[in-house]
C-alpha cells in the first residue's frame, strides 16, 4: 500500500513538473537580446501621444516584474515614421490608416536569433473607433506587441478559447488579458537563462549598421509590401520575414483589426 501511494505521489509530481514546463513554451523563434549578464535593462522609446502615456507606463511596469528584464521609458527617437533605434525598442502611435492592422511589432535580427532593435506601432485609425478605444484593448495590444520585442510568442492563438489572463493570449474580449501572467515571466526566464559573447542591448548605430546594413534604420516598414514573405497566419494574427542575408532579417508580427 505504501508503495502504491508513493507511486501516486511520484506520478503527481512528474505530472506537475511536466505541466509547468509545457505551460511556458512560447518563445518566438528563439529570438532574444544578446547580453553578457543574466538580467538586463531595455529602453522603451516614448514616441506616443499623451493618451497613450499611461498605457505605455503600465506596459513597462508590467514587464519589469520579470526577474530577468527591466524596462525603462526614455525619450523617443523614432520620429513620425517610428524609425528603429539600435539597441532599444521604439514605441509609437499615430493614424497609420485603414490598412487592416491594429498593432505591429517588428524586430531586427542579427546572427540568426539575436534581436538588435525593435519597434511597436499602435494604429490610432482603429483605436479611435468605439470598438477599440478602451483601456482594455489599448493595454492588451501595447503589452502584447512590446512582449514580442523581447522574444515572446502567444500562449494561445484561438480567440474563441477562454482567456488565459495574459496579454500574450489572442482574444476578442481583452478585459482579463491586459497584463502578463506567471507563465510569461517563466518563459522570459527560460529565454534569458544563458548569456552571450556580446550584447545587442544599447548597441550603437555604427555597430548595428555593420551587422545589418543601411536597411536597418532607413525604412519605417509600415507598408505590407516591405514586410517580406508571409511565414504564418492564424485568424487575426500574422508573421512576416524579410531576409537581409547572412543570417540577418526583419520579423514583423501583426494584429489585424477585426
Amino acid at each position: 500500500m505504501k508503495k502504491f501511494i508513493a507511486g501516486i505521489v511520484l506520478s503527481l509530481l512528474v505530472f506537475m513538473a511536466s505541466a509547468s514546463s509545457v505551460s511556458a513554451n512560447h518563445s518566438w523563434g528563439g529570438y532574444h537580446w544578446a547580453r553578457q549578464t543574466p538580467s538586463f535593462s531595455l529602453k522603451l522609446g516614448d514616441n506616443v501621444s499623451s493618451e497613450w502615456d499611461s498605457i505605455l507606463a503600465t506596459t513597462s511596469s508590467d514587464w519589469s516584474q520579470s526577474n530577468v528584464l527591466d524596462t525603462t521609458i526614455v525619450g523617443g527617437q523614432g520620429g513620425k515614421n517610428c524609425r528603429p533605434t539600435s539597441g532599444r525598442v521604439e514605441v509609437c502611435n499615430r493614424k497609420y490608416g485603414n490598412n487592416g492592422w491594429l498593432g505591429i511589432a517588428q524586430i531586427w535580427i542579427t546572427g540568426g536569433d539575436h534581436i538588435a532593435q525593435g519597434t511597436t506601432k499602435l494604429n490610432d485609425t482603429y483605436f479611435g473607433t468605439a470598438k477599440y478605444n478602451t483601456v482594455a484593448w489599448r493595454n492588451l495590444v501595447s503589452c502584447q506587441e512590446v512582449g514580442h520585442t523581447f522574444g515572446l510568442d502567444h500562449q494561445d492563438e484561438n480567440f474563441n478559447n477562454a482567456n488565459l489572463n495574459t496579454c500574450m493570449d489572442y482574444t476578442s474580449n481583452p478585459e482579463s488579458n491586459q497584463h502578463p501572467n506567471a507563465h510569461d515571466y517563466e518563459e522570459l526566464g527560460i529565454i534569458y537563462a544563458h548569456t552571450d559573447s556580446f550584447t545587442s542591448v544599447d548597441m550603437t548605430t555604427a555597430q548595428i549598421a555593420s551587422r545589418l546594413g543601411q536597411l536597418a534604420s532607413s525604412q519605417s516598414l509600415d507598408d505590407p509590401r516591405e514586410w517580406g514573405r508571409l511565414v504564418s497566419q492564424n485568424g487575426g494574427i500574422a508573421t512576416f520575414e524579410r531576409d537581409l542575408g547572412f543570417g540577418n532579417k526583419i520579423v514583423t508580427h501583426i494584429i489585424w483589426a477585426e
